[in-house]
């Protein structure tokens, strides 16, 4: 098959996995905010990023390993889940040992130690489900992987209306309903890819074994540095000013997960065409067109995000929250720039070169914490946001340079340093002026120019992902 049109076939299959399941988290913002003051939701989200940022500490993250060597060929998959089974049971049993230590930990008004057990089954069931979901990916089976996006989706919505409705639960149902859901996840991989069968009470492949876990152990920290890009502001946030600040910084980072929706769709599948292609002769060229159409997408859906971000805000989030739209335009940057970071963290994955995605994330991880430090108690929340933005411009140029002795995408600098310009420009706009006609009408300016400069990149991406797709089917029906 093209491998264009396998691209595009994956992201169609994976979008409507992943689409439905980021779609809730926009459908269930207004019932969540509605159900939740501000501080009980900041405190939800603290206990819900404290569980994720423990996963890859807990399990090493395996998953990765999982899903990458799940992907050779000539790969033993009784072997390779197996030793994450085995790692992740050790790595629990250990973390149960610091239940006590956790507890204690407390942030201004927050205290993780009212949430604890919710913690470690949170950590246990999401941690699962992540292995599952990665080596059914891994093996291949991307339909199922993308029906379980959208069951999770309807269990979601089930528990959190249950809970937070007639149960009037709290944070501790909101929790809950992740918790559930996962569980649910679990079952249905389980079953459908009778997983069991995968799972061996003897020997394993020492080789295989050891280098997974040579894989996956620096993907470890940086899980934690990409963490304390994009969660420990919410601490900060939080230690600096207080929960209740924190929610609404939450509430705002929700928005930009527009872009985060369209980029994990085409991420999840451009990983398997990255690591299929990888050894093929023309692979600078097909990584240099797929970057620069997919960058086109991303600048332009962020661009519409910015001048809609008020009228967004407005429609999903309780009237105590819609003062968090100020932060959305900066927070709408920094996830651009971490959609081009997790592009050039395909070409590590591709080459198994997991120690310099720590060492670039390292960079980033250092920027993001001292500029939080500096700018919190001086800008409040938007400090916060531009700390997030430099800090992943740090890790993407960082990577620019690295990975050029693995692939050599080309990027053109002056162009992509335009379209950063006009984000900058439309952040600058919004938040000066806030309301009026000459606000919108400069707003509009900026978003058509960016469609212009980016039309050939937008047709380009249409015509990878539904024409070449189109084709495909209806080769396929014949």
């Amino acid at each position: 098959m093209d491998k264009y049109k396998k691209l595009a076939a994956n992201t169609v299959i994976f979008a409507i996995g992943t689409f439905s399941s980021k779609l809730l988290s926009f459908f269930l913002l207004p019932y969540v905010t509605r159900k939740l003051e501000s501080g009980d939701y900041g405190a939800a989200d603290l206990v819900q990023q404290t569980a994720n940022v423990l996963i890859p500490i807990v399990f090493l993250q395996i998953s990765a390993g999982a899903l990458r060597f799940a992907l050779d060929k000539d790969s033993n998959r009784t072997d390779v889940f197996t030793t994450g089974i085995r790692t992740m049971a050790q790595g629990y049993i250990i973390f149960l040992c610091f239940a006590y230590p956790i507890s204690r930990i407390e942030v201004n008004d927050f205290r993780l130690g009212e949430y604890i057990v919710l913690i470690y089954l949170f950590v246990l069931t999401s941690g699962t489900r992540q292995y599952c979901q990665q080596f059914v990916r891994g093996c291949g089976n991307v339909k199922i992987f993308a029906v379980d996006g959208i069951l999770t989706t309807g269990s979601m919505l089930l528990f959190n209306i249950l809970f937070l409705g007639p149960m009037n639960m709290g944070v501790n149902g909101y929790i809950i309903a992740i918790i559930a859901s996962d569980f649910c996840s679990i079952i249905f991989f389980t079953v459908t890819n009778k997983l069991w069968r995968y799972v061996s009470f003897g020997k394993v492949n020492k080789k295989t074994k050891w280098d997974m876990i040579k894989y996956s152990v620096p993907l470890m920290p940086t899980i934690i540095l990409w963490w304390v890009m994009n969660v420990s502001d919410r601490y900060m946030v939080t230690y600096f000013i207080n929960s209740s600040a924190n929610g609404l910084y939450t509430a705002a980072s929700k928005i930009p997960n527009f872009i985060i929706m369209f980029s994990t769709i085409f991420i999840e599948a451009w990983q398997l065409s990255a690591v299929d292609e990888y050894d093929s002769k023309g692979r600078a060229d097909f990584f240099s067109k797929v970057f620069k159409v997919y960058s086109g997408g991303v600048f332009a859906v962020a661009s519409g995000l910015i001048i809609a971000c008020q009228l967004i805000t407005k429609i999903l989030v309780a009237k105590s929250y819609y003062e968090s739209w100020q932060y959305v335009p900066i927070l709408v940057m920094a996830t651009t720039m971490s959609c081009f970071v997790n592009f050039l963290g395909s070409i590590y994955m591709a080459e198994k070169k997991s120690v310099m995605a720590m060492v670039t994330a390292l960079a980033g991880a250092a920027t993001n914490v001292v500029l939080n430090l500096i700018l919190i108690p001086r800008m409040g929340a938007n400090g916060a946001a531009i700390a997030t933005v430099a800090a992943f411009m740090m890790v993407f140029v960082s990577r620019v340079f690295n990975t050029k002795k693995y692939v050599n995408v080309k990027f053109n600098a002056p162009f992509m340093a335009l379209e950063m310009g006009i984000l900058i420009a439309q952040c600058v706009v919004m938040i000066k002026l806030e309301t009026g006609i000459l606000m919108y009408a400069i707003e509009a300016a900026l978003a058509v120019l960016m469609l212009g400069i980016n039309y050939k990149s937008i047709y380009e991406l249409v015509d990878l992902l539904l024409i070449k797709f189109l084709k495909r089917k209806k080769k396929s029906e014949k």
